[in-house]
């Protein structure tokens, strides 16, 4: 397993292009988990639960319709307060539509977040 947050948000893109409304991520991590407290405050996913079992953690993730597509960004780019908008233009379909999710030494935030307290750091995902 290289990489679990490209795996999980790959789950969720294909479950929500497919039209469910659950889907359940394993493994798991304490990024995914983070994304997925970011995306439940930004009305992307209705809510989603986590438990350890002797196997790893497990996330269920219940949808709502609401994404058109997320996906992770590699390789990690880092970014700067003048470079947002360059990767604005290059993930998100159109300006103020969607979130990219930014890895800062106050932890995982949104891109908006982390240009209103003027803080740069590595991309990690995007959402629209």
């Amino acid at each position: 397993m290289n990489d679990i947050l490209a795996q999980a948000l790959s789950k969720i893109n294909n479950a929500a292009a497919r039209g469910k409304s659950e889907v359940t991520l394993h493994p798991s991590s304490k990024v995914v988990t983070k994304i997925m407290t970011l995306l439940k405050e930004e009305g992307y996913i209705q809510d989603f639960k986590s438990e350890n079992t002797t196997r790893g953690t497990i996330t269920t993730v219940q949808l709502n319709g609401k994404i058109n597509k997320v996906g992770s960004i590699k390789p990690r780019f880092s970014v700067t307060m003048d470079t947002y908008e360059k990767f604005e233009k290059r993930y998100l379909p159109a300006k103020d539509f969607g979130r990219i999710f930014v890895s800062t030494t106050d932890g995982i935030i949104t891109h908006i977040k982390a240009k209103e307290v003027n803080k740069g750091g590595a991309l990690i995902a995007y959402i629209y």
